[in-house]
């Protein structure tokens, strides 16, 4: 049987992962921050003071990746790290100010992000494949096929 990309959910979602991806990056680059940042500051904006831990456990990529965005995000101006006040092996994680004034303009431009890409399709087509992609990315969690 002959492989045809074009049938290939892999590499259709590789293809779309690349565009949400680039089509958030336009928009977050006038805001100072990267595509792969915006996960971690989602999640600081919902709870700061997390740990590097508590990230990748919530997050589901790998320490390296993760060591490196929060590098760059503090290089950045995004975070502050402190102390742990009862772990003195961990710190805590901190939006800095620049990220908090940005979180409402960061995440509009993830929306706009999406729009984009979505266009064209239908309030229930947009649903089902939000509903698809849900249920694909359950199968892969389940199965063990996401790092």
């Amino acid at each position: 049987m002959a492989f045809n990309r074009m049938e290939s959910a892999t590499y259709l979602a590789s293809l779309l992962a690349k565009g949400f991806s680039r089509a958030l990056q336009e928009r977050g680059q006038k805001l100072g921050f990267a595509p792969g940042q915006f996960p971690v500051l989602l999640e600081l904006w919902s709870e700061e003071g997390l740990t590097q831990k508590q990230l990748l456990d919530r997050l589901d990529i790998e320490q390296a990746t993760m060591a490196n965005t929060l590098a760059r995000m503090e290089r950045d101006g995004l975070i502050t790290r402190r102390q742990h006040p009862y772990d003195r092996r961990s710190q805590q994680i901190f939006l800095t100010e620049r990220a908090r004034e940005i979180e409402a303009a960061a995440k509009e431009a993830a929306l706009a992000a999406e729009q984009s890409l979505l266009s064209g399709f239908r309030r229930f087509e947009r649903e089902l494949m939000l509903e698809y992609m849900r249920m694909a990315l359950a199968n892969t969690a389940r199965n063990g096929d996401v790092s």
